[in-house]
C-alpha cells in the first residue's frame, strides 16, 4: 500500500519540552508526581510510569517529592497548595498555555468579563479559568446563553482549537450587541499547521488515519477537520486499532498524528501499512 505522511505531524515543542523536562528529573529521582496526564498520549504516558512518573489527579494524593506541572498547566491554587505542603515543583507548563493564563488574568484586571471558547472539560481551559475567576467557557454557538447580557468582553480561546471554529463563534458572539469586545487571538500556530497539512493530505488519499490520544484535543479536532474533507477517516491511538475493513478497497493511504503522539508510533504504524497486503 503507498503510504503519504503529512509534513506537520507529532510531538510539538511543548509537548517535547514537557517529556525532556520529566526524563530529567526521573534521572535524578526513582519517584515523580505527574499532576494529570502528563499528555494526552497512553504510550507515552505508560512509557514514563515505567520509568517512576506516577500519575495523580488531585494535590490530596501528594505527601511530599517532587511534582511536575503537565503541558496544560495547573491553576494558581493548586499551585499554592503544592507550595504549601512543600512539594518541589517543576513546571512544563507549555509557554502558549501560561500566555493565555497571563491575558486571562490581565483581561480580567482591566475589567473585560473573560470568555474562553474551548471545551470546559479540558486541562488547559480548566488551568485558564483558575487563573482569571468568573470565566465564561463556551465550546460552540450552543453555548452562547451563558454570556451575560450586555458588557464587554475579552475573548481568548483554547490553544488548540480551530481558526474556522475559533471565526465562527466570534461572529456569532458579535452579533448579539455587546458595548466591547476585546479579541485576543491565542490559537497554536503549531496546531494550525497541523491542521492545514493533514487537510490538504487527506484530499489526496482513499483512507486518512489520525494518531493520537482519544482524549487528545488536537488530535480530535484533525480528525473532524479530516472526516470534512474525507469520510474515510480515523482516529486511533496506533496500529492495534486498525480494522481490515478500513483499509479493504484503499491503495493510498493517508497518516498525520496530533501533537502528544511520539515519532516510534509514527513510524510503527506507517511501516505496517506499506507492508498490508489486504
Amino acid at each position: 500500500m503507498k503510504v503519504l505522511v503529512a509534513e506537520k505531524c507529532g510531538f510539538c515543542h511543548g509537548v517535547r519540552n514537557a517529556i525532556r523536562m520529566a526524563e530529567q528529573t526521573l534521572a535524578k529521582e526513582p519517584v515523580v508526581y505527574s499532576l494529570g496526564p502528563i499528555i494526552h498520549n497512553r504510550d507515552v504516558v505508560l512509557r514514563l510510569a515505567r520509568a517512576g512518573l506516577r500519575t495523580v489527579e488531585s494535590v490530596d494524593e501528594i505527601d511530599s517529592g517532587t511534582v511536575l506541572i503537565r503541558s496544560h498547566g495547573a491553576a494558581p491554587a493548586e499551585i499554592a497548595r503544592l507550595r504549601e505542603k512543600g512539594l518541589t515543583i517543576v513546571d512544563a507548563t507549555c509557554v502558549l498555555v501560561k500566555r493565555v493564563q497571563h491575558i486571562a488574568q490581565e483581561l480580567q484586571q482591566q475589567g473585560y468579563k473573560v470568555v474562553i471558547i474551548g471545551d470546559e472539560n479540558h486541562p488547559e481551559v480548566k488551568a485558564v479559568v483558575g487563573c482569571a475567576g468568573d470565566v465564561v467557557v463556551v465550546a460552540d454557538v450552543q453555548d452562547l446563553h451563558r454570556l451575560p447580557e450586555s458588557g464587554k468582553l475579552g475573548i481568548v480561546c483554547q490553544t488548540t482549537d480551530s481558526p474556522e471554529h475559533f471565526g465562527d463563534t466570534l461572529a456569532a458572539i458579535a452579533k448579539r450587541g455587546f458595548s466591547e469586545l476585546r479579541v485576543i487571538n491565542t490559537l497554536c500556530r503549531e496546531a494550525m499547521r497541523r491542521q492545514e497539512s493533514a487537510v490538504e493530505l487527506c484530499k489526496k488519499v482513499d483512507v486518512m488515519f489520525v494518531l493520537g490520544g482519544l482524549e487528545s484535543a488536537n488530535t480530535h479536532k484533525l480528525a473532524v477537520l479530516c472526516r470534512h474533507f474525507n469520510p474515510h477517516t480515523h482516529h486511533l491511538e496506533n496500529w492495534a486499532g486498525v480494522e481490515p475493513r478500513m483499509l479493504a478497497g484503499k491503495s493510498i493511504a493517508g497518516v498525520t498524528a496530533g501533537a502528544s503522539t511520539p515519532d516510534w508510533i509514527i513510524e510503527d504504524f506507517v511501516q505496517h501499512l506499506r507492508d498490508f497486503a489486504g
